[in-house]
């Protein structure tokens, strides 16, 4: 299987994930908040979490599906990729979380009064931050936590139900159920992250205070997944030698 269609893979399942998990926040979230039919909190995290249940059954097989850089960078702490792998799998999850952020903006735009920025009546396109861009108002370190942390076990979903031992043809459930979770736990704090890919993506069309503190997300999730990719190597992952000496 050739690097080109793995890329491609990454991107499309990154734009998804976006259009998905982004487009949900941006056009289902409050849609007309006084009736019953806007999804909330709930149904935003069920959104991120089925974007990556069909992505990863959809593509997985020709990528592993990560569709996030700090997935496929604590793959790589975990050596299941080289580094040439996982940098081209980054550039081309970038490229697709954008071009996902492109489509709905154009859909969002499409009616009278639709603003993006950070002011009032303004739209974030579910942008991620801290103090005055967090959802509920948490500071930094709230922020940084939450996004370790949460990254961190996201990985350890990943690498554990990917392994040799794992039950096969359940892993796209797990991580996407894992997700669900992720953002039902921390929408509030940071608007979930835990993929600099989905950040950058909202990031590069809102610019001012959101791409100021864009750092953060790639930072926090990049070393929750390799501190996650480094504890399943060296203490989790049953060794081939181990097994063998079992045998």
């Amino acid at each position: 299987m050739d690097l080109q269609r793995k890329l491609i893979a990454e991107l499309l399942g990154t734009l998804w994930l976006v259009l998905g998990g982004c487009g949900s926040a941006v056009l289902a979230a409050n849609f007309m908040p006084d009736t019953n039919l806007g999804i909330g909190l709930v149904g935003v995290s069920l959104a991120f979490g089925l974007t990556v249940v069909t992505g990863a059954y959809a593509l997985g097989h020709i990528s592993g599906g990560h569709f996030n850089p700090a997935v496929s960078l604590g793959v790589l702490a975990a050596r299941r990729i080289n580094v040439r792998e996982a940098a081209a799998y980054v550039g081309a999850q970038v490229i697709g979380g954008i071009l996902g952020m492109a489509i709905l903006v154009a859909i969002a735009t499409g009616v009278d009064g639709f603003k993006i920025g950070t002011g009032e009546g303004e739209s974030t396109l579910a942008a991620n931050g801290w103090a005055q861009l967090s959802p509920g108002g948490y500071d930094f370190v709230a922020a940084v936590v939450v996004e370790v942390v949460l990254t961190f076990f996201f990985l350890l979903v990943i690498l554990g139900v990917t392994g040799r031992e794992a039950p096969i043809g359940f892993a796209p459930l797990a991580i996407g159920l894992s997700l669900t979770l992720i953002h039902l736990i921390s929408i509030p704090v940071t608007n979930t992250s835990v993929n600099p890919a989905r950040s950058t993506a909202p990031a590069v069309f809102v610019g001012g205070d959101v791409l100021e503190q864009l750092w953060l997300f790639w930072l926090a999730p990049v070393v929750g997944a390799v501190l996650a990719g480094l504890l399943h190597r060296m203490v989790i992952e049953e060794r081939a030698d181990t097994i063998e000496g079992h045998g």
